[in-house]
């Protein structure tokens, strides 16, 4: 066996290796999904509450009191959000009759539209071909989701407390794994510094976005509209497609609701929102 052959084999195995490995990680997280998702949740929460708890620890407040001032507040605002998620959900059950006569109505007048038009087929029978209930299935499975979040409310309040209780001794703890090492210190409070900038700044943005949506849909009269500016509030923070995601069920809702052209407008309006909140404003101020 010549060299270029031993070569080719070798990463041939490397890469067979390295796919089957993406496989079990893909998979072992997809199996402990109930685990890492209030996991990763509470990190992420942790490292929001930290500046605030770290100015309370400055200003002299003990650190117990200022950790129960934390989550008194984050509990106050998860009571609110929970609130406001089941009242639409209740809501939204009980509007549920009128919505799918709504949508069969409108579902119709466009297979008659289109039959006159000949673009289908007269025969066409939209009952055969297209479900329009799986509409209103997955607007109320996005608000039953959003209320399954708060069922880990408990295990993500405990872990957050814990990450804060030594949120105020890391520092000391690092310059004693560091040696002392001036350097390394500076790096890594450099970052950390980095890293709670981008997420103030990430959260002013979210807020303005959701404040945005939300005045957006109240004006034109779509239902829980206060909703969904908390969801594209929430969503902002994943890059990329969380607009996406919570634009979703409000433009489905629209149609129903409203009417098709109505949600084209909706559509208009989270691209605008969306594209100036994060292509304009947000690169300005995060560089």
């Amino acid at each position: 066996m010549n060299q270029e052959t031993f070569y080719s084999q070798s990463k041939t195995k490397n890469i067979l290796v390295i796919l089957a490995a993406s496989i079990v990680i893909i998979a072992g997280i997809k199996s402990a999904a109930k685990i890492l998702i209030p996991l990763l949740l509470s990190f992420f929460i942790a490292i929001i509450c930290a500046p605030p708890f770290l100015w309370l620890r400055t200003k002299g407040i003990p650190k117990f009191l200022a950790i129960l001032l934390i989550i008194l507040v984050f509990l106050i605002f998860v009571f609110l959000i929970g609130l406001l998620v089941g009242t639409s959900i209740a809501d939204f059950t009980s509007k549920l009759p009128q919505y799918q006569s709504r949508l069969e109505n409108q579902t119709q007048q466009l297979v008659e539209w289109l039959k006159t038009n000949e673009i289908i087929e007269p025969d066409f029978k939209i009952t055969n071909e297209i479900n329009p209930s799986s509409i209103l299935i997955f607007v109320g499975n996005t608000l039953n989701q959003l209320s399954s979040i708060f069922t880990d409310t408990f295990l993500i309040v405990f872990t957050v407390i814990f990450i804060l209780l030594e949120a105020s001794s890391f520092p000391l703890k690092m310059k004693k794994i560091l040696n002392q090492s001036t350097e390394k210190l500076r790096r890594i409070e450099v970052i950390y510094h980095k890293i709670n900038r981008y997420i103030s700044m990430k959260t002013i943005i979210s807020i303005i976005t959701g404040l945005l949506v939300y005045i957006f849909l109240l004006i034109i009269g779509l239902d829980y509209s206060l909703l969904w500016g908390v969801l594209a509030f929430a969503l902002n923070y994943i890059p990329n497609i969380g607009s996406i995601l919570a634009a979703v069920p409000a433009i489905l809702l629209t149609i129903i609701q409203l009417g098709v052209w109505e949600a084209v407008w909706v559509l208009v309006a989270y691209i605008i929102i969306n594209t100036i909140m994060g292509n304009v404003i947000e690169p300005k101020f995060m560089g």
